[in-house]
């Protein structure tokens, strides 16, 4: 079995002991993308501005796993607070655009960090 490791610059480092995103007979398996910048600092803000910036590192890891948003196939967000779904859902429909992959929401206890918003995709790898 023959599985390549990413790791992508553009993203923030990775808090823990694993692969911003690995692959596998042409399937990119995005780890959890959390709201911290390029340097590793939370990016502060509401769930909605937690989302953008957790969906910025997903577009980071994407493009370095060699894909793109509308080859995302499946992803799982994670909310400390169901309450915040619809500004989260927002933001997500407006990172998505017309491409509606298959989804996932669950209210979690807590995240890594503290944070409120953490999204995971599995992606098709283009070309």
């Amino acid at each position: 079995m023959s599985v390549d490791l990413i790791t992508a610059p553009d993203a923030p480092p990775a808090v823990g002991p694993y692969s911003h995103a690995s692959t596998h007979n042409g399937v990119l398996y995005c780890s959890g993308c959390i709201p911290l910048d390029a340097s590793g600092n939370f990016v502060g803000g509401d769930a909605a501005d937690q989302a953008k910036q957790a969906l910025a590192n997903l577009a980071a890891v994407l493009a370095a796993g060699g894909a793109a948003k509308a080859d995302v196939l499946k992803t799982v967000v994670f909310l400390t607070d169901m309450a915040d779904f619809a500004s989260v859902n927002a933001v997500y429909a407006e990172f998505f655009g017309d491409h509606k992959p298959a989804r996932s929401c669950v209210a979690v206890a807590q995240l890594p960090l503290g944070v409120s918003v953490e999204v995971e995709a599995i992606a098709a790898i283009s070309g």
